[in-house]
Formats: structure tokens, sequence, C-alpha cells
């Protein structure tokens, strides 16, 4: 591995997918550095640290936009609208015909769904904008509000929602056309990258707080060399399921006409143990802050018993923690893998699984090996996530949420992909100088035979 990262820029499509990749990075994290109209940042990010404890939803789009809506940025709902407008997109696809008539035309077909993913991501984006523009509206820290007063006074606030709604759905759709101009002509999924960077991007500032708070007493050692352990611990754990596969041994048959042999060709189909990847943990995080967050948008007694329900740290928002994790995968999985289809085009093709006969029998024992290693793989999400929250509720000092289970999810998920891609294109280079060679010799051979005539 170290002889490639040497050779890492000496091929030149790498080299310039590697660029354009980093160029467009450094202007999303650009953006992030503009602020939205009318916002006060500093007391924005008071606020924010203000509610930090109460597990409110806005503290999770800081996450996953990199700290852009601590900053009142105009990126400040980040890429999490895109991503639920995939999920949608792929419940629609299994729902309605139309759609799922798209996914089977090729190209043609996966160009019109992302369009429409696109248009939900934008429309789901004016929808979150102004909730938090209203809700931004009617926030204060210490008796300072979070909107400047001349913007509160334009138009008597219509004029800070009007100019906030669009100012963030147009930084969200800008995220989005950033993400798809990367997958196309840089390195990996565009998307995953964007998130990756706000994650990364923080490492430094926490790293150095800890090492701060070290030297001022406030972490003990045993206490850092426990974090270090811990993390370590986990990334192996996340790398070694993460690369893990189930594959499903298939045997295709081929008859050939001529001399009326069979061949027999041996494949198999590669399911990943975590199938629904970094997905089931997010929603199941979304889906236990609304309660929070509705708190402080109304004065419902039952809502604010729900919220003191499932605060974090309580064996209820543990149990339903985990139970919305086997949900998701389950769901996520279904949406990624349809049995019946894969039977089908087995079947078309010749293939079979060794043992099982060909058609619904096979459906039954592809659902079957899929709901095995879903359920084995929404239990290794569970751990993987729970475990820092159980050690912050019983540790003085509380683990960085950066270092947490879902943080370190992305984090390994994401370069793991990266690097799979990277690699792609050694081998392509690789296959590329084999074949000059033999064509090399293949004409040197000629032109010996030519001339010993």
């Amino acid at each position: 591995m170290n002889f490639k990262f040497i050779n890492l820029f000496k091929i030149i499509e790498l080299r310039k997918r590697l660029f354009f990749t980093l160029a467009f990075l450094a202007i999303y994290r650009s953006g992030i550095f503009i602020t939205t109209p009318g916002i006060d940042r500093l007391i924005m990010k008071d606020y924010l640290n203000f509610t930090q404890n109460q597990g409110n939803i806005l503290n999770l789009f800081n996450f996953f936009s990199g700290g852009a809506l601590e900053r009142g940025s105009i990126f400040a709902l980040g890429i999490m609208p895109y991503i639920t407008s995939s999920i949608i997109m792929s419940l629609i696809i299994v729902i309605v015909p139309y759609f799922e008539r798209l996914q089977k035309e090729g190209e043609h077909g996966r160009i019109k769904i992302n369009q429409y993913t696109r248009y939900g991501a934008i429309l789901i984006s004016f929808i979150q904008s102004i909730m938090v523009a209203k809700y931004f509206k009617t926030q204060s820290v210490n008796g300072k509000s979070i909107i400047q007063d001349e913007w509160l006074s334009f138009l008597d606030g219509f004029g800070f929602i009007f100019i906030t709604v669009l100012t963030l759905t147009a930084g969200t759709a800008f995220i989005i056309w950033l993400g798809e101009k990367i997958t196309e002509r840089g390195i990996g999924n565009g998307i995953s990258l964007i998130i990756f960077s706000g994650i990364v991007v923080r490492l430094p500032v926490t790293v150095y707080s800890m090492f701060v708070g070290f030297k001022f007493g406030t972490y003990k050692t045993i206490e850092i060399i426990f974090l270090l352990v811990f993390m370590f611990l986990v990334l192996a754990i996340i790398v070694f399921i993460e690369k893990g596969q189930r594959r499903i041994p298939i045997q295709y048959s081929k008859r050939i006409i001529r001399t009326g042999q069979n061949l027999n060709h041996r494949t198999h189909l590669p399911l990943k143990i975590n199938i629904s990847g970094v997905i089931p943990p997010i929603f199941a995080s979304t889906l236990l802050m609304l309660p929070s967050t509705l708190t402080s948008l109304t004065e419902l007694k039952w809502i604010k018993q729900i919220q003191t329900m499932l605060s974090p740290g309580s064996w209820q928002y543990y149990i339903i923690f985990i139970s919305l994790i086997v949900f998701f995968s389950y769901f996520y999985a279904a949406l990624q893998f349809n049995p019946m289809d894969i039977a089908d085009n087995m079947r078309k093709f010749g293939g079979f699984i060794p043992g099982i006969r060909p058609g619904k029998p096979t459906s039954k024992y592809i659902n079957y090996v899929i709901s095995r290693i879903t359920f084995g793989g929404s239990i290794y999400l569970s751990i993987v996530c729970l475990i820092p929250m159980i050690i912050q509720k019983f540790s003085s000092n509380k683990i960085p949420f950066v270092f947490g289970g879902t943080g370190l999810l992305i984090v390994v998920s994401v370069a793991l992909d990266t690097i799979v891609q990277i690699e792609g294109h050694f081998i392509t280079k690789e296959y590329d100088s084999f074949s000059k060679n033999i064509i090399r010799i293949k004409a040197r051979a000629e032109c010996e035979t030519s001339e010993i005539a």
C-alpha cells in the first residue's frame, strides 16, 4: 500500500480526479463560513451549546453539516434533505409501478429517478428552511435574540423568513450539485464525501480541546488511554464487519451447440453483512430527537413527558433506539434487494444455487439469508452506536461526539469505498500496461517471423 501511495499522483486520470475532488470539497468548506443574512453567529453558537445536552434535532443537523448550523451558514441544512429524499424515493419505487418501471429501464430510468430525487430534496429543504426560520425567530440566549433586531423589524419578520428560506434552499441545491459533480468527475461518492469532510474537519479541534483538557487536569491519563484504545478497537470492528460478506454460490450452465457439451461457470452473489450502512442509526437518532424539539415549540404536557422518557441515558431510550435501528435495517435491506427479482434474473441466464431449485425456492432461500445477515448487521450497528453513549453516561467527562459510533461508522465506510475506487484505477492502469506489453510482444514476434521468411 505504501508503494501505491507513492505512485498515487503518477496516474494522470487519477491525479485529475483527486485534485477535482479536493477542490470541490474546499469550495464546500469555504461556504460553511458564509453566514445567512440576519443571523448572529456568536449567539447562534451559544444557543446550540446551550441545547447540546437536550437532544435537540438541531444538534444532529449541525453534526452532519460539519458545524454549518452553529455558524448560521448558508449550508446550514447540509445534505440531510437529499438523504431524506433518497430514502423516500426508494420507498416510492417499491410502491408506485411507474417508478418501478423506470428503475428497470437502465441508464435512462436512473437519470429520471435522480432528477425526481433532486426535486424532492429541494422541496424538503424548502419546508425545513421555513421551519428553521420560524424557530430561530422565537429563540434567544440570555435575553439576546438569535436574529438581529433590524432583520426582526424587516417587514415585521417576514423579510427575514423569506431571505432565510431562499438562502438555505439555494445552499442545499448547491451542495447537491457539488456532490453530483464529485461523483461524476472525482473520486468516491460525492454526497458521502461531503458528510465525511464535515466530520473529519472537526477532528483536529476535538483532539486539541482534549489535549488542553489533559493539560489542565480535566481529562485524566487513564481516560485518554481508555479513549484511544476504545476508538481503535471500534475502528477494527467496523473495518472487519464492513468488509465482511456472505457469498451465496451460483452456478451457470451453458451448452455448446457444436460439441453438445455443458460448460459450468461458478460465481457467487456477494451480500454485505451490513447491507443498510449508516442509514438506520441516522434515522433512529432523528426520530428520537423529535420530541425534544417539539417541546421547544409547544407547551403540551404529554409531549414533555415523552421527551423526559426518551431523554438520552434512560433505559426507554436505549430500547427504542435499538428497536428503530433493527426496523430501519430490515426496511432498507428490503428496499435494496428484491429476492424474487434476483431469482428471476438467475433463471433467465441459466443460473442456479447448488442444492436449491430455481424460481420460488431460490427466492425464499435468498430472503432467508438476507434476513439472517440483516439481523446480525442491525445488532452490530446497535452495539457500535450504544457503547459510546453508555460510556458517556458513566464517565465524568463526555467523549466527543466525533468519536461516537455514528461518526466512526460514516468515516470508515466512506474511506473504505473511496479506497476501493482508487484501487480500481490502479488495477485498470496495470491491466492497460499488461495489454500494451502483450501487443508489443506480438508485434515483435510478427516482425521476427517476417524477417525469417
